[in-house]
């Protein structure tokens, strides 16, 4: 073994550990951005490695550098141009452009190699061609899948479920399809037809799958198309024998994988049926049918503050319509402004607030709101009793009383105890449903008051009224 290899070894060893290292403190939001750094600093350190195996080498050619350093050059620019001028609202709909480029760069590779290596007399081996085939087939699913959720989050294509006629058969016969090319690639006589065959296929199984997949789900289907993307880059790893990408790509699969479980449990469906699809109303939120109103006792700005201004302890609760309107600042002036007149402020978030794992507790600390407030709804809902005001801000389906009781589509769905507080204030746009698509049964409780506005709008008007009324 070379001094080389040696040096490689080496690396890749430290880079793996700051990988596990990273997603560790990525546990707490106090430490994320210190492991998110770490892991990037692996991830350079392995790249650097990497072109210093494929410079002793030798084997690239003048213009092979020159693809390699303008990838490169277009690649960092665009990922940086993109991480610093998105609109934090805008943040899933990036993480899932993101999967679709690491699920079509894993399953480019795959093609590479079999269309090189690969065919009746190739030199790849039955293990080897199996990875590519699975690098194929899981990247693309990532890649297509992955493009049609951002389009879903951008507001491109519809929100809601796009529910096609004989779905679950056209799936079965595409899969089918995909099935049969591989088939054919791994006994040998496929060649590039099947290869064509099997892309498309799985090309379309992406589409056709999260097509029909809700707005409610959409946190779950980024993070196992996350998952997915991990795998395939794993797989990738396998076809060109670099033990760094089998090592990040196990690592991101592993914990996508793990965080969709989580995701799923917190909507207490289980993973298949969100696959199925067919859940949910989308981003429309339907009026109510006539009369179902009755019953809502709404507040205007200048009650709600003094009910804020003067309670004890304010829970507060923001969801998706939070993220809609950007109005995270708003809302950290205002419960600054209530921590001034000595109102115990918490921030209570749902394992599913906003569009993507993690999503809300981003947002609310690119507002510079305190981690130590952020609170996890198992932690927080046994303090919701003791609560003088319980604000929710945009968050619907979470806080619906009806998942306790059986026979409703959230039924058993962990909820936010918003209702045991001693007065609940809703700022809302409407009284339409939540991606459930069915009525929040909070809106009529007694001790809840709604708030009907657009929270930017809502949130500034609290703050002004705040400072008018009460000093």
């Amino acid at each position: 073994m070379s001094a080389l290899d040696i040096a490689v070894r080496l690396v890749y060893l430290a880079a793996a550990t700051c990988f596990v290292v990273g997603l560790h403190l990525m546990n707490s939001p106090a430490t994320a951005r210190r492991g998110n750094l770490l892991s990037a600093a692996g991830m350079w350190a392995a790249v650097v490695v990497t072109l210093a195996i494929i410079l002793a080498s030798g084997t690239v050619t003048p213009v092979g550098w020159t693809m390699i350093v303008l990838g490169t050059l277009i690649g960092t620019g665009a990922g940086l141009y993109a991480a610093r001028r998105v609109a934090m609202t805008a943040m899933p709909q990036l993480v899932s452009l993101f999967n679709a480029v690491g699920g079509g760069a894993a399953a480019l590779i795959g093609l590479h190699d079999y269309l090189r290596f690969g065919g009746p007399a190739g030199e790849l081996t039955a293990a080897a061609t199996t990875a590519v085939t699975l690098d194929v087939v899981i990247g693309t699913v990532a890649f297509s899948g992955s493009l049609v959720a951002s389009a879903k989050l951008q507001g491109w294509v519809a929100g809601q479920p796009l529910l096609l006629p004989l779905r679950g058969a056209v799936n079965a016969l595409v899969a089918a399809v995909i099935v049969v090319a591989a088939g054919f690639l791994l006994a040998g006589p496929g060649g590039a037809l099947a290869l064509l065959v099997m892309v498309l296929a799985a090309l379309a199984l992406g589409v056709l799958v999260v097509l029909a997949i809700g707005g409610a789900d959409m946190p779950v289907v980024v993070s196992l198309l996350n998952a997915c993307t991990g795998v395939a880059v794993a797989m990738a790893g396998f076809v060109i024998g670099n033990s760094m990408l089998i090592i990040a790509g196990a690592l991101v699969g592993a914990s996508g994988g793990i965080l969709t479980k989580l995701m799923a449990d917190a909507m207490n469906r289980p993973i298949r049926a969100i696959l199925v699809g067919g859940y949910g109303t989308g981003d429309a939120a339907a009026a109510l049918p006539g009369g179902a109103g009755e019953g809502v006792r709404t507040i205007d700005a200048d009650d709600a503050a003094i009910r804020l201004a003067y309670a004890g302890r304010v829970i507060i609760v923001p969801g998706y319509g939070l993220a809609a309107a950007q109005a995270q600042h708003e809302l950290h002036e205002l419960a600054e402004l209530l921590e001034e007149r000595g109102v115990r402020i918490d921030y209570a978030i749902h394992p599913v607030a906003g569009r993507m794992p993690g999503h809300m507790n981003v947002l609310l600390a690119e507002a510079k709101v305190p981690y130590a407030q952020m609170r996890e709804m198992d932690e927080i809902n046994p303090e919701f009793n003791r609560a003088d005001v319980a604000l929710v801000v945009g968050a619907n389906d979470v806080t619906n009383p009806a998942a306790r009781r059986p026979g409703t589509p959230i039924s058993g769905m962990p909820i936010l105890d918003v209702d045991r507080a001693e007065t609940v204030i809703v700022v809302k746009r409407s009284l339409g449903h939540g991606y459930a698509g069915i009525d929040n049964e909070l809106y009529t409780d007694p001790r809840t008051r709604m708030y009907l506005a657009d929270a930017k709008t809502a949130l500034s008007a609290l703050g002004t009224a705040v400072k008018t009324l009460v000093g």
